[in-house]
């Protein structure tokens, strides 16, 4: 449970610094943005596999680069179902994906599966 949890905060403030970074991304305050947090998580556990695999063409043709599309219609689709959580566009969509996937990368070097910091164990 504590991995859910840790991986719920990383997705938060990669959301955070998205919205700082890109000036297409908008959240309405704090509420937004742990409830697109939630959401985000629950779109990519659930609507992101089945669109993944119906788009396994497009990524191969493209040599792996339309995830990056996936990934910015999974924060577009969060920015549709969350009142106060805005995206304007596919531009905005696309560089918000990047910045909450690099945050989440790096957070994974260093939180493991069960939510304990695993990387500065001695």
């Amino acid at each position: 449970m504590r991995g859910f949890w840790a991986r719920f905060l990383v997705t938060a403030i990669g959301l955070l610094i998205a919205s700082e970074l890109v000036s297409g991304i908008v959240l309405a305050g704090a509420l937004p943005l742990f409830v697109a947090a939630f959401v985000l998580g629950g779109v990519n556990a659930i609507i992101r596999p089945v669109v993944v695999v119906l788009t396994i063409p497009f990524t191969l043709v493209t040599l792996g680069l339309f995830i990056f599309v996936v990934n910015a219609a999974m924060l577009g689709l969060t920015a549709f179902l969350v009142p106060g959580f805005i995206v304007a566009g596919f531009g905005a969509a696309l560089f918000g994906s990047i910045i909450v996937s690099i945050t989440g990368m790096f957070a994974s070097w260093y939180i493991g599966p069960n939510g304990t910091v695993d990387a500065l164990r001695t």
